[in-house]
């Protein structure tokens, strides 16, 4: 059997991303410092032949212009801290002192002041910093290889990498150990949560001591919450189902056995027109609730404008040619008012509450339904009846029954509430509303797609 994989710890993520943004420091930090120490080598050098400039325009300068082999000095200069300078002085625009030949190879009437040039030395071109001064009758020109200058600045760089490269594994070491003590609280709340009992809501973590882990811990409860409230409305959407289904079920039964009994007789007939009945409602409770289940479904259908004043229209008079017997269908008033929602569920919901209206009341009772917004900026829909022949309200028994049910059911997924109109004004007895908070926003936009 395969073993399922591990996935990856948070941990280990942490530190590779710490450890890679420490590395890009480091190396911004080592190009930064390159990049200076060039700089101020340059700048130094600058200083360097300025101060030599200067005091060669002081210095006398006696006797024939010797030629010297650098090469040949008893000491040499380490050209990363101490550069070898060329030095070139003209006396009265004659040449005075000039050791390694340098006048032959630079430009002819060279400016005062600073110059990179491209020169030969020993078969090899170089880049050369030179700077030229002048003072009464004397002319000096003092050079340097720059060269030195990128040598300077990798020999920094280096100064600074070594120590990053030694430090790097007791770094990552104690970046471990941090991230690990750090994320402690982390692992704790995931072990508390391994023992949390979701059926009875018992073992949530105790309070947490920082925020972020106080938020979680917050959305954990909420959580829970809305979870427990849902099983509590399915529990009872369950009970009310069973409810209503086991009365058709048991009149079937008894039916079916008093027409086995009283074949032929105006008992058995009887009978046999109530299990036809009885029936019909049971087939019509698997109905609706087919119906809602389709509609819940994921990928199910989408929430669109829906005009409710037009679909009430329909549904009244679907309902009132279900009833037979020449029912007046309910009269359905107020303004063209539009609301976002799924049009099946919408036609399902005021499906029954008209019909529990009509069932529940004699033919010559008046029923209504009213669309419309309300004071407070609400949109509603109200089914009102006059009464006369309802008797205990399904709302009085403990439960709402299943129409009613469907309908407190649906009014929740399309973000609208379920009230019975405590006090309808007269002539009516008794009213139910879907109620939603606010007013839509935009003009109409035609009847729902059905």
């Amino acid at each position: 059997m395969a073993t399922a994989e591990r996935a990856p710890r948070l941990a280990w993520r942490l530190l590779a991303w710490t450890l890679a943004t420490l590395l890009g420091v480091w190396l911004v930090l080592v190009a930064s410092a390159y990049q200076t120490a060039v700089h101020e080598a340059k700048e130094i050098s600058d200083g360097q032949l300025t101060a030599a400039a200067r005091l060669l325009l002081t210095a006398p300068v006696q006797g024939p212009v010797p030629t010297v082999d650098a090469a040949a000095l008893p000491v040499r200069a380490e050209p990363r801290y101490a550069p070898e300078l060329h030095v070139v002085v003209w006396e009265s625009g004659a040449l005075r002192w000039d050791p390694q030949a340098w006048a032959a190879r630079l430009p002819p009437s060279l400016p005062e002041g600073y110059h990179t040039l491209v020169l030969p030395l020993a078969g090899e071109v170089r880049t050369w910093r030179w700077f030229v001064a002048g003072h009464g009758a004397r002319r000096v020109a003092v050079g340097l290889d720059v060269s030195r200058h990128a040598e300077l600045g990798r020999d920094v760089a280096e100064h600074l990498v070594r120590p990053a490269v030694v430090l790097l594994p007791l770094v990552a070491l104690l970046l471990g150990w941090a991230i690990r003590r750090g994320l402690a609280p982390l692992s704790a709340l995931a072990e508390a949560l391994q023992r949390f009992d979701a059926d009875t809501a018992r073992g949530l973590p105790p309070a947490q001591r920082y925020d972020e882990l106080q938020r979680v811990q917050r959305a954990l409860q909420a959580l829970v919450e809305r979870l427990h409230a849902l099983w509590q409305r399915e529990r009872r959407f369950t009970s009310d189902v069973a409810h209503e289904l086991r009365s058709p079920l048991t009149a079937l039964v008894w039916q079916a056995r008093l027409a086995r009994l009283q074949v032929g007789t105006p008992a058995g007939e009887a009978a046999l027109q109530t299990v036809e009945r009885e029936a019909l409602r049971a087939g019509e409770i698997l109905t609706q609730l087919l119906a809602l289940a389709r509609a819940d479904a994921p990928g199910g259908e989408a929430a669109q404008p829906v005009a409710l004043h037009a679909l009430a229209q329909e549904v009244a008079q679907e309902c009132a040619t279900a009833m037979g017997g020449g029912r007046t269908p309910p009269e359905v008033q107020g303004p063209p008012t539009v609301v976002r929602g799924r049009p099946t569920l919408l036609r399902l919901a005021l499906r029954n509450l008209v019909d529990n209206a009509l069932r529940h009341t004699p033919a010559q009772a008046r029923v209504a339904v009213r669309v419309g917004p309300r004071t407070d900026g609400a949109v509603a829909v109200e089914v009102l009846d006059e009464g006369g022949g309802r008797g205990e309200a399904p709302a009085d028994r403990g439960g709402l029954g299943l129409g009613l049910t469907l309908v407190q059911r649906i009014a929740e997924h399309e973000g609208a509430r379920l009230e019975r109109l405590a006090s309808p004004s007269p002539p009516w007895a008794t009213g139910y509303a879907l109620v939603w908070p606010s007013a839509p926003t935009g003009p109409e936009t035609g009847a729902a797609s059905r």
